[in-house]
């Protein structure tokens, strides 16, 4: 656990680090004057956009993953204690995983939108 989570860590602060580069590098090199101040908000802003989409992305699925473990724990002691009402349990299951299932979906389209239609990139001026 602490080694996945010291990666995870590494791996963010690399990712932050590379932001400033990976935009710095897009822009035309006639547009920069040697010694003329460099405007990182760009960059910030993307940086953090990305740790913004990997966190919803991370806490929803595991989220998500933890609740369909739940049910579907619960549906297999039911069916164990009770064969034969194993039809409406399964059913109940399905049900139930399908609306939690919707939740990772919810958590994938706002990580689309930051990620693609981020209105903060627009006030920046990208």
């Amino acid at each position: 656990m602490r080694k996945t989570l010291s990666c995870v860590v590494l791996s963010l602060i690399f990712v932050m680090m590379l932001a400033p580069l990976a935009i710095a590098a897009a822009a035309p090199a006639a547009a920069a004057a040697p010694g003329a101040p460099v405007d990182y908000t760009k960059a910030i802003v993307i940086g953090c956009s990305l740790l913004a989409v990997g966190i919803a992305m991370g806490l929803g699925t595991i989220g998500t993953g933890v609740g369909m473990g739940n049910g579907l724990s619960g549906a297999t002691n039911a069916v164990g204690r009770n064969p034969e009402a194993q039809g409406k349990i399964l059913l109940t299951m399905m049900v139930g995983l399908a609306m939690i299932e919707s939740l990772a979906i919810y958590a994938l389209v706002i990580a689309l939108i930051v990620l693609y239609a981020n209105p903060l990139i627009k006030l920046v001026g990208m």
